[in-house]
């Protein structure tokens, strides 16, 4: 690379900081700048799972990145570690794994099987009389509104070449610009561009792309899946079945609520087995799109290549599976989906909001089947848990955030994940534009409150601080002392725990004024009066008896 496509680089790297810092990641540091060809500006990636994500999540940005950098009017073209750089870029092949280490494995996919392929000839052929139907037949077949339904002759399965782009050219050409890969995403929810060894289901029209693996975030991570009580047996579900898939857990279902990670656990499996497995055709999807593949499939009647696509893979992963409550034609084909993967010893991965028992009119066929391998459930993160996963949410964007902070948030959003994401992105969006650091004032102003004031009805530490000294009869300077005889030490993690439980001060104010300790020490304080609750039963009563008293009538 020359020192002028690092200039622009960086200063392309200001611009998403202040101009797009939602869609910034830690990572897009170590995308390789390869100079301008063709009216774009080329970058290359890590990986082909980074390649994908960029191509299909950041292509606007990063091109109005490098219009504004640059003055004129370019795109920005992403490629993988393996995919040829532009011929009219002379600094690009020196500079390509500059400081890289060793050669990164391939993402290509081996031959597979002749077998199926061999028999598409055979299945056009049987059907060319039907695909010289009139427009006005085909017109009608698309009735439903989807756009550009392929004929039987025209559509097929397809492999990736070993260049990394698509076997027909006119899709590659689509993908390689970067501005958002085309119409591909038209179906089933988030169905955009798969990585190399996905299968893609080519329509007729030049560039048209469908029915492609969701596209994976290079964050989902095992690395950055935070681990608590709540999702422990998942976790290593997860990790079971991405080092044996087809043998660990098989099928392997998790379900939780709404913004518990599910998604992050199935996209972490399907990671772990790009890197580890190269050799394996994965089909990621939602249960939306295999419902509205299987009807377009029943109206055009290519039953026989939805059933190539969903069943000759080594893994099956759907997320959402739920969605097939109350759709029984739908039922019955993935059933024998199932069976046909299962008895294959293929891996199968499901999500769902609910256990298989309870979603509502599924056939207790399928429930048993589910019921199979492994269930495991996500239940809401802990505080402790809520901690870790706002330093790593933060960590992934680079952006500093203290303890302080990460406490503050954390007790006051208790509800999923996803509520903890937004939360980092809006004090992320008003730091930048209030130009003011990342403190625990600006948190509290991003999370609505606008002062740290009482709310109406919400007892005051010092209120709980009165009821607590009264009761053991001490002090209130020895609670706030550094005396650390059990006779104080007790009361004062006892008002630690109280305060946490009553009010919505973050760990690190209770910790001022139980004498300037640190959010550190009163967690520590909780977990010992939790500890203590749970196997002495007298005491139980009496914290009982305190919290009831905090919330009450203020004393003294």
């Amino acid at each position: 690379m020359t020192d002028p496509d690092t200039k622009v680089w960086d200063s392309m790297l200001a611009h998403l900081r202040t101009q797009h810092p939602a869609i910034c990641r830690q990572w897009f540091e170590e995308l390789e700048p390869l100079g301008v060809a063709g009216g774009a500006f080329h970058l290359r990636t890590s990986s082909d799972i980074h390649r994908e994500y960029l191509r299909h999540k950041c292509a606007d940005p990063f091109n109005d990145a490098a219009r504004t950098v640059s003055g004129r009017l370019i795109s920005v073209r992403f490629l993988g570690p393996e995919d040829p750089p532009p011929e009219d870029v002379e600094t690009a092949a020196p500079g390509r794994n500059a400081g890289r280490g060793a050669p990164r494995p391939s993402m290509r996919a081996p031959a597979r099987d002749a077998a199926p392929r061999a028999a598409e000839p055979a299945r056009a052929e049987s059907t060319r009389a039907d695909a010289t139907r009139g427009e006005a037949g085909r017109a009608d077949a698309r009735g439903d509104g989807v756009r550009g339904e392929p004929s039987r002759e025209q559509a097929r399965v397809i492999e990736p070449k070993s260049d990394g782009h698509r076997n027909d050219g006119q899709a590659g050409r689509v993908d390689d610009s970067g501005a958002g890969g085309g119409s591909a995403g038209s179906r089933g929810g988030d169905a955009v561009s798969a990585p190399a060894r996905s299968r893609v289901f080519e329509g007729p029209n030049p560039g048209e792309q469908r029915y492609e693996s969701l596209v994976i975030n290079p964050d989902n991570a095992f690395e950055n899946f935070v681990v608590g009580p709540g999702n422990r047996l998942a976790h290593a579900a997860a990790q079971a079945v991405a080092a044996n898939p087809g043998r660990s857990y098989n099928p392997f279902f998790v379900h939780g609520g709404v913004g518990l990670g599910k998604t992050h656990l199935l996209q972490a499996v399907c990671l772990r087995l790009f890197e580890s497995n190269p050799g394996l055709v994965m089909y990621y999807t939602s249960c939306e799109a295999f419902v509205t593949q299987f009807i377009e499939s029943v109206q055009s009647g290519e039953m026989g290549q939805f059933r190539h696509r969903f069943r000759d893979v080594d893994v099956l992963v759907i997320d959402d599976i739920h969605f097939l409550a109350k759709r029984d034609r739908t039922q019955e084909e993935f059933f024998h989906t199932f069976n046909s993967l299962y008895q294959a010893n293929k891996q199968i991965i499901l999500s769902s909001d609910a256990p298989p028992h309870e979603i509502p009119d599924l056939e207790d066929r399928l429930v048993s089947r589910f019921k199979w391998g492994l269930v495991a459930k996500i239940e809401p993160p802990c505080y402790e848990t809520r901690v870790a996963i706002l330093r790593t949410k933060a960590r992934l964007r680079g952006m500093p955030i203290s303890d302080e902070v990460a406490c503050y948030i954390a007790g006051r959003i208790d509800s999923n994940i996803r509520e903890l994401e937004g939360a980092i992105v809006g004090l992320q969006m008003r730091a930048m534009v209030e130009q003011r650091p990342i403190d625990l004032e600006l948190a509290r102003l991003t999370l609505g409150d606008e002062a740290p004031a009482v709310p109406v009805g919400e007892p005051t530490i010092q209120h709980i601080i009165n009821v607590v000294v009264e009761f053991y009869g001490i002090k209130v300077t020895d609670l706030q002392s550094k005396h650390r005889h059990r006779s104080i030490t007790l009361p004062r993690q006892v008002c630690m725990y109280i305060a946490k439980r009553v009010t919505r001060h973050s760990l690190a104010e209770i910790g001022g004024y139980m004498g300037g300790r640190d959010h550190t020490t009163v967690l520590h304080a909780i977990n010992v009066v939790e500890a203590k609750r749970d196997s002495d039963g007298e005491f139980a009563a009496v914290l009982k008896s305190l919290e009831e008293r905090a919330r009450g009538p203020r004393v003294g």
